[in-house]
């Protein structure tokens, strides 16, 4: 679990350090903002397309020797955007980036589902997710602080060199995954639709009316978190009037989301031990979540930028907390023969309404304020709230736990 949390930290570490470090390695460089942006951009791209595929292969090579594959991928493409001397070598070494990164979560998923049972899923999901908000908030002391010292080139190596000491201790402890405890209970590896181990064809995967809900739901409810990473510290300077340098206070709004993930994985843990099943657990701590975002307009609404604040962390630790759970959800009803191939695509199209959710709002902005995106994401998460509880809730009132 300890290492699952740092290899994800690591990855929000290795992928921001560029936006970190964007001043300095555009002058150094003589990059101008178009060149910034088309750098970004190949990022993006390359992202989606190794999610898509990262799913595969996982299925196919199992969480050891992947995510490993992954990490050394991603690290040695960091050590390598040291060398870069123009715009096309930089963006060439952040496309590599992307096609490493985007792995690690399909691969993280996939071991949770090999060792550990439902009933600890949920936190162990939020563990190495809280990875997450960590990395966003050690990121700037991190890359900064060395490139401050060192210079922008050495932070990027000693980024990757982490990486690569990353994968002794994985392959020291993760040796075999029929030495995994669920692995060891043949129950334990089935799912509660059908307990189908081996993994659905294609045309059985786009059949599964939760698959179907994993996919809206995350697509409809994950642009809330891209927007409080992307916009909201621009939103602090430029409507709450919040100097440049005293942004750096959103760390604390992301050590909140990394609580979220943490408590969101420990609280279905309590129920199911009084004896919800475990999709059930997870919607029910969900609609606990949702039922908190229409706080989202009175983040725009607030008197001060810190009454603002405050309502925007809350609301990041209940996205978090939403997220860890509808995570939980897919292992807890997917065959583990099939959760790389159900995780790529559903966080694909996580990536869709992030897309959508940055159309959407630069639009806004050109003919207005975030006023209205603070309204609409109010509403997201229980616009998908109906269909997890017809698809996960009532279907599994009765339904035997095979996959505890």
């Amino acid at each position: 679990m300890a290492l699952l949390f740092f290899a994800a930290t690591l990855n929000y570490v290795d992928k921001n350090a560029l936006a970190l470090l964007a001043p300095t390695i555009q002058g150094d460089l003589g990059l101008s903002n178009q060149h910034y942006a088309n750098i970004q951009n190949a990022f993006q791209i390359a992202y989606l397309i190794a999610t898509l595929a990262s799913g595969v292969i996982v299925d196919k090579f199992g969480p050891r020797l992947s995510l490993a594959c992954f990490i050394c991928w991603w690290s040695l493409a960091g050590m390598f955007t040291a060398t870069a001397r123009s715009a096309m070598s930089l963006g060439v070494f952040r496309f590599l980036l992307g096609l490493g990164e985007a792995g690690n979560w399909a691969a993280s998923l996939k071991t949770v589902s090999a060792w550990f049972p439902a009933k600890e899923r949920g936190l162990a999901i939020g563990i190495y997710t809280a990875g997450t908000p960590i990395g966003m908030t050690l990121g700037p002391l991190l890359v900064i602080g060395l490139a401050e010292g060192f210079g922008w080139r050495l932070a990027f190596v000693v980024m990757g060199v982490a990486g690569l000491f990353w994968l002794v201790p994985w392959f020291f402890f993760f040796r075999r995954n029929h030495d995994s405890p669920v692995a060891a209970n043949p129950e334990a590896a089935s799912t509660t639709f059908g307990g189908d181990v081996a993994g659905w064809s294609w045309k059985q995967l786009f059949a599964r009316p939760e698959v179907w809900c994993l996919l809206i739901g995350r697509m409809i409810s994950d642009p809330v978190w891209f927007f409080y990473q992307n916009w909201y510290p621009k939103y602090l300077v430029s409507d709450r009037a919040m100097a440049q340098a005293d942004v750096k206070i959103v760390s604390v709004m992301f050590l909140a989301a990394g609580l979220g993930s943490l408590i969101g994985g420990w609280l279905p843990a309590r129920l199911i031990k009084q004896g919800r099943l475990p999709q059930q657990a997870r919607v029910l701590v969900m609609l606990g979540c949702g039922l908190f975002m229409p706080l989202s307009p009175l983040v725009a609404l607030a008197s001060s930028a810190t009454v603002s604040f405050v309502l925007a962390s809350v609301i990041c630790f209940m996205h978090l907390a939403w997220l860890t759970n509808i995570t939980a959800l897919l292992v807890d009803t997917v065959p583990q023969g099939s959760q790389g191939k159900v995780f790529s695509i559903v966080a694909a199209g996580s990536s869709a309404g992030a897309i959508a959710m940055n159309h959407f709002v630069a639009k806004m902005l050109a003919s207005g304020s975030y006023n209205t995106w603070f309204w609409i994401a109010g509403g997201l998460h229980l616009a998908v709230l109906p269909l997890l509880w017809m698809v996960f809730y009532r279907r599994n009132k009765t339904s035997p736990v095979l996959n505890a």
